[in-house]
């Protein structure tokens, strides 16, 4: 049996990595506060764990200006779509419901 991917099984992990996957294609980003807003999560809590998938190469965030004002965007790497695939493939095989 496989072990899961202990940096996307975290919960707060796998929401972010779920949401990012089903929100966007690839190349596509989203604003920090929208995923903030649609996650319902604190600046803090998402900012670390978007720091530990960032580590492992599954997401980006690009800083940018948006006239004066800072923006950070956030992707979901080929990797990581990689990845998720991959975690959710073996969840399913592990609970017997296949892929």
């Amino acid at each position: 049996m496989t072990e899961l991917d202990p940096v996307i099984h975290a919960p707060a992990r796998l929401r972010i990595i779920t949401a990012l996957n089903e929100a966007l294609a690839d190349g596509d980003e989203l604003t920090f506060p929208v995923l903030q807003k649609l996650l319902g999560m604190t600046a803090g809590n998402l900012t670390t764990h978007l720091g530990k998938l960032e580590g492992a190469g599954y997401v980006e965030t690009t800083k940018a200006f948006a006239g004066r004002k800072p923006v950070t965007y956030v992707s979901l790497t080929a990797t990581g779509r990689t990845a998720f695939r991959s975690y959710r493939t073996q969840l399913l095989e592990l609970l017997g419901g296949g892929s």
